[in-house]
């Protein structure tokens, strides 16, 4: 009997085991396919890009089918149906491909970025209100430096309700298109794969790029939509959800072209209720791209995050690992 071995105990052997006892070594396609938790981010992008561009050919071939114009996309005016029109099936088409995506990860489809408990809530309406105090903002200091002169504008009587109105829900399916179409399933996807703000400043480059294709356009109004694009994600850092930064998307649009008549990137407004007349450098009026490549355009939204972040100093937003990869992961009940 050995000293060394007290009754019972069970000495650990060194000898390694036989290869076909040793579990089998990943495949390469496997770990460039899946990592940690399940399928990796950037391919459940590319799933979703490419079941996008599919919904986004439909209109295409029915309009091959039934021998239809194409639109043009290279608009020189916004009009309030041709704004709800055509963000409004943008909106529509990053929905259903994010609803899709939603069931295939087994998620909420609240949980990339619009659950419906907040809904047309308070978020969404205070929002507003900072977007019409913010673009007011800007103009009325570019006003004080002599750049601009008011005057009345072609809508006048009971059409200026029915025009306010029209612009109000055209600008509502703006703020959906963009806000949901850059900083929904995108954002949510990117930051359980590289995390939030690596994510945000990519989005926000892709945001600028997409606003290059507005005739007018200039490369400082491209780099204010950029900024414009952090700050809605830094709304979504702080709110948990993009209905403050719907909100705020619509409140700003919807000051800057129809209350005040001015260029919405590049763009000519229609309909509107004053008209801006800007005169001077373009450092401070923006030329033909409107405030938004003004000098103060920045300013006004540094002083907004600051404000904000002040105000909102919690970070709601959260990611949860997909059910389908970790097993039943559950979904925060303020998602649902």
């Amino acid at each position: 009997m050995n000293d060394d071995n007290p009754a019972g105990q069970t000495i650990a052997s060194s000898t390694p085991a036989p290869p076909e006892l040793r579990p089998p070594a990943e495949s390469l396609a496997k770990r460039v396919l899946f990592g940690p938790n399940g399928l990796r981010a950037g391919w459940r992008l590319a799933i979703f890009f490419l079941i996008l561009f599919a919904l986004s050919s439909i209109p295409r071939l029915v309009r091959m089918i039934l021998h239809l114009p194409a639109t043009g996309t290279n608009i020189s005016t916004l009009t309030p149906f041709g704004t709800a029109l055509f963000a409004g099936i943008g909106f529509l088409l990053s929905a259903i491909a994010a609803w899709i995506m939603s069931k295939i990860e087994r998620q909420k489809f609240g949980q990339y970025g619009l659950p419906r408990n907040g809904a047309f809530g308070k978020d969404l309406w205070v929002g507003l209100l900072w977007g019409f105090l913010t673009n007011s903002g800007t103009v009325l200091v570019i006003f004080l430096l002599h750049g601009v002169q008011f005057s009345h504008g072609p809508v006048h009587g009971k059409a200026l309700l029915a025009s306010a109105a029209a612009w109000g829900l055209g600008f509502l399916f703006v703020g959906f298109n963009e806000e949901f179409g850059f900083r929904g399933y995108i954002q949510y996807t990117l930051t359980t794969g590289i995390g939030f703000w690596p994510s945000a400043f990519l989005i926000s480059g892709l945001f600028g790029l997409a606003h290059a294709q507005n005739s007018g356009e200039n490369l400082f109004g491209e780099l204010s939509v950029v900024l414009f694009g952090l700050l809605f994600c830094l709304f979504l850092r702080r709110r948990g959800n993009l209905w403050w930064a719907v909100g705020f998307h619509l409140g700003y649009d919807w000051t800057e072209t129809f209350f005040w008549g001015s260029p919405d990137s590049g763009l000519l407004p229609t309909q509107n209720f004053l008209t801006s007349t800007f005169a001077g450098p373009k450092w401070l009026t923006g030329g033909s791209v409107g405030p938004e490549a003004s000098v103060i355009t920045p300013i006004c939204l540094v002083i907004v995050a600051i404000v904000f972040s002040l105000v909102y100093r919690e970070n709601l937003y959260r990611t949860s690992e997909p059910a389908a990869r970790t097993g039943g992961a559950s979904v925060p009940a303020s998602l649902s």
